[in-house]
């Protein structure tokens, strides 16, 4: 399986969201930020989400769709989603095959322990389907903005 490289089409996939089926077919035609987080109604977690709430309506004018994604359930997604008001999609990535197509599991420490988990890291994706951007092993705050940014000049461009 091939994985998502930058100034590549990202690879295809189909997978189920709080909003129906997401696909990588699916997403043409839009800009979009696809963002991996480990956990749903965690601190930093929920931060992030709130940032991208709170400016969606900046990314819906830059004509960009946001989408989360992390290996909760769909029920604990849409716990979450009815919780923080989420306007976009979360994906449920259970066995964790779009984290393998991003790269994005890693070993991390928790409380001095070796854990396996998702490393936060967002995507930015071109209305082609051209993976144009990634964030890897960002810290939460200003991280919105700065991606905010990014959509707004691809779509200048």
């Amino acid at each position: 399986m091939s994985q998502a490289t930058v100034g590549k089409p990202i690879p295809e996939f189909t997978a189920a969201s709080t909003q129906g089926e997401v696909s990588a077919h699916g997403l043409r035609g839009h800009l979009t930020v696809l963002y991996f987080y480990p956990k749903d109604n965690t601190p930093g977690c929920t931060t992030q989400a709130q940032g991208f709430r709170d400016r969606y309506q900046d990314f819906v004018d830059a004509g960009c769709q946001i989408i989360g994604v992390s290996r909760d359930s769909l029920k604990s997604h849409a716990g979450f989603t009815e919780k923080q008001s989420l306007p976009f999609p979360l994906i449920a990535d259970e066995d964790e095959s779009l984290c393998q197509l991003f790269g994005v599991m890693k070993m991390k420490n928790m409380y001095g322990k070796q854990v396996r988990g998702i490393e936060r890291s967002t995507f930015l994706i071109d209305e082609d389907g051209v993976l144009q951007r990634e964030w890897r092993g960002l810290r939460v705050p200003g991280h919105v903005d700065d991606v905010l940014q990014a959509v707004q000049t691809a779509a200048s461009s």
